[in-house]
């Protein structure tokens, strides 16, 4: 049977009393969370630079197979670049690993990236690296003036730069980049791409 008497007032206005500390307490409960986990507007997850994208001119680069390449050619998937001398120093060389790791590392994704390697001067790279990177696509850059395209700190060759599948250069990676966070930020972006 249920209690005729009515229900404690006191209670009733501790009940509320709560609930309306609660409420504004809530906004700076939010706050500490988001300065606390960097959750703050104008914070980004990304780790690569974001640039202002621009679609890339569609110069020719001669290839170091005597044939011509475009970048167009490469429209629909990601592109991984870098810049170097043929003679390819140690620093050149864990770039070009940190490429070829980053795309393998991206399993049933390793199809929508390719990668690319402008080469600052006429030095041939040697066999044995070129065995290692195989698949990367190789062209000259030193009568081409696509190099002012790609933004940089101090030099092109500090970078390793992404184009998006629709041909706009979109981002750069710092130099000495850690690949674990270079392949996230690709992870993120194909998730979300409904192209490449």
């Amino acid at each position: 049977m249920p209690d005729p008497r009515p229900a404690d007032p006191v209670r009733r206005g501790r009940i509320k009393l709560l609930a309306l500390a609660a409420f504004f307490a809530l906004p700076v409960v939010a706050g500490y969370v988001a300065y606390f986990f960097d959750l703050a507007p104008g914070t980004t997850a990304n780790y690569g630079t974001l640039v202002p994208a621009r679609p890339l001119s569609d110069l020719p680069l001669q290839g170091v197979d005597g044939r011509q390449f475009r970048f167009s050619e490469l429209r629909g998937k990601w592109v991984l670049v870098q810049f170097d001398s043929g003679a390819c120093s140690e620093y050149c060389e864990r770039k070009l690993y940190f490429m070829r790791q980053v795309r393998k590392a991206l399993g049933k994704d390793t199809p929508r990236v390719e990668r690319v390697w402008l080469l600052t001067d006429a030095q041939a790279p040697s066999p044995r690296l070129l065995q290692a990177i195989e698949g990367t696509r190789l062209a000259l850059t030193a009568a081409s003036p696509i190099a002012g395209e790609f933004p940089a700190e101090r030099a092109a060759a500090e970078h390793v730069y992404l184009i998006d599948p629709h041909g706009n250069l979109m981002m750069r990676f710092p130099r000495d980049p850690d690949p674990s966070r270079m392949l996230k930020d690709l992870q993120r972006l194909m998730k979300v791409s409904t192209i490449g």
